[in-house]
């Protein structure tokens, strides 16, 4: 093995250690918010040592899984094409998006990302495509709330609300079915909430 062989193994390594713990993390952590990093590390198949030479703290560990957060959010606002879709359909299919991931991996990250607020720290673009879809839907008039900022913190509230639901639909009719009753539930609450017509939805 030539030198520079070795540092790309280690970090290679490395990165799949550091996935490993996040994916744990986030699994044990959507069952227990206080659950410590050794039990992190057991789910993770590694050393305490191991989690503590990728994540000095618990914070850290937290603020690695509020990252991957602020990604999904963005790669939802990217696929619902909040700034070239209709308003209305961006709103359905970014909120679709955010419960097929939601229901389909169980993640509570936005209960624990932030011990401080309950919520996860929502990243400057993530805050920005909100804001820009609010705006969007109010100069379209599916909306009378005029400030893009408070209808995104009306939306994120609402989100974790329905979240915590108990299911929307019959079991035996499957995820997709669940994914529709709730992504149904949230958009009628979000635009009736916003002086909005919730009946826009379907014409």
């Amino acid at each position: 093995m030539t030198a520079d062989a070795k540092p790309k193994r280690v970090r290679a390594d490395a990165e799949r250690s550091s996935a490993r713990i996040i994916e744990a993390a986030e699994q044990v952590l959507a069952v227990d918010p206080n659950a410590t990093l050794e039990q992190i590390a057991d789910a993770a198949g590694l050393t305490r040592i191991t989690v503590h030479r990728r994540f000095s703290s618990r914070q850290a560990l937290l603020e690695a899984l509020n990252e991957r957060f602020n990604e999904r959010y963005l790669l939802a606002l990217e696929q619902a094409r909040v700034k070239t879709a209709p308003p209305l359909v961006a709103l359905h299919r970014l909120t679709e998006i955010i419960f097929e991931f939601k229901l389909s991996h169980r993640s509570a990250l936005v209960r624990f990302a932030d011990p401080q607020t309950g919520g996860a720290v929502l990243a400057q673009g993530v805050v920005d495509g909100l804001d820009l879809l609010f705006s969007r839907l109010r100069a379209a008039e599916s909306i009378t709330a005029a400030d893009p900022s408070w209808c995104r913190q009306v939306y994120v509230a609402l989100l974790c609300e329905v979240e915590r639901l108990p299911p929307q639909a019959p079991i035996e009719e499957g995820r997709a079915a669940e994914v529709g009753a709730r992504t149904d539930l949230l958009t009628r609450t979000v635009l009736g909430a916003l002086g909005g017509d919730c009946e826009a939805l379907h014409r």
